[in-house]
């Protein structure tokens, strides 16, 4: 059993959001009270198109995405997906977007008076959207007002996802964390283009885009064991997390818990692989205090 910041967990192995949909469709495919956590693709105020395909490609090592966060809004995630979620035994934390603080805010006032969510994932950090995601993600002042506007609106526990697209992410984990966020997500994907050389055209049709996968991974470990030297709240690793020494690396940097994202599209059962695999270390001798350089 795992803590972190008042969700109680079997494991702390999560699923990225965006990665797993709303989890109901991939049900039959993995046992989903396996995970640590479920959490979800963003949710927004009202329903989102996304960006126009194409928008996503892969590279090497990785992928880049520019969906735009597509959803179908507060409503019917409410309605229709919460009650699916319901069915399983393991916490629901549900990743919250937004274009202006008071849609932010909304929603997550919103989310507060539902029992079955039990935490939610603030994301401040998408390089795909056109208003909101980094424009809040980016600046320290920025984000200390959106998290302080959150935290009044809710007593969740309040997970703060950081971009890496930033010149010192632990000047953002500050602000978070003095903010009132009881635990930070780092890092979101990094923004990054492919151009196709035959046709001499943008593989993305926003041009830019997030990029994931294991290409990005040093680049999280470096930025999670920064933050942990900065703040005193728990901190969930992900980044091109691909297996249970990933996982480990992570956990040596200073995560308390890890999100599988990427990896999901390549084999769905990765996650619980990683679970399983857990069991055969002593975590205690993996945490970021153990690391001998």
């Amino acid at each position: 059993m795992v803590e972190l910041a008042g969700i109680k967990m079997k494991n702390p192995v999560m699923v990225a959001s965006g990665t797993f949909g709303y989890s109901d469709k991939y049900s039959e495919l993995v046992d989903l009270d396996k995970l640590g956590a479920l959490i979800t693709k963003s949710v927004t105020l009202k329903p989102r198109a996304g960006n126009p395909p194409p928008r996503i490609c892969e590279t090497p090592s990785g992928m880049l995405n520019s969906i735009g966060l597509q959803n179908e809004g507060l409503k019917s995630f409410v309605e229709k997906d919460l009650p699916v979620l319901s069915r399983f035994n393991v916490p629901v934390i549900v990743n919250v977007a937004g274009e202006t603080i008071e849609e932010y805010v909304e929603v997550c006032r919103t989310l507060g008076k539902e029992a079955r969510v039990k935490g939610i994932e603030l994301n401040i950090s998408c390089p795909n959207v056109i208003k909101g995601g980094m424009t809040f993600g980016v600046d320290p002042k920025c984000t200390e007002e959106i998290v302080k506007a959150v935290r009044k609106s809710t007593d969740l526990p309040l997970i703060v996802k950081l971009t890496p697209n930033v010149t010192d992410i632990t000047l953002l984990a500050k602000a978070a964390e003095s903010a009132g966020a009881d635990a930070l997500s780092l890092i979101n994907t990094v923004l990054g283009m492919a151009i196709d050389v035959k046709t001499k055209k943008f593989k993305l049709a926003t041009k830019t885009g997030g990029l994931s996968g294991p290409a990005i991974r040093p680049i999280a470990i470096r930025m999670v064991w920064q933050t942990a030297q900065a703040v005193k709240i728990p901190i969930i690793g992900i980044g091109g997390i691909t297996s249970v020494e990933d996982a480990l690396e992570f956990f040596l940097a200073g995560a308390s818990a890890v999100q599988v994202g990427t990896a999901n599209f390549v084999d769905i059962e990765t996650p619980i692989k990683i679970i399983e695999d857990l069991k055969k270390y002593n975590l205690a001798d993996y945490s970021g205090k153990s690391t001998s350089c």
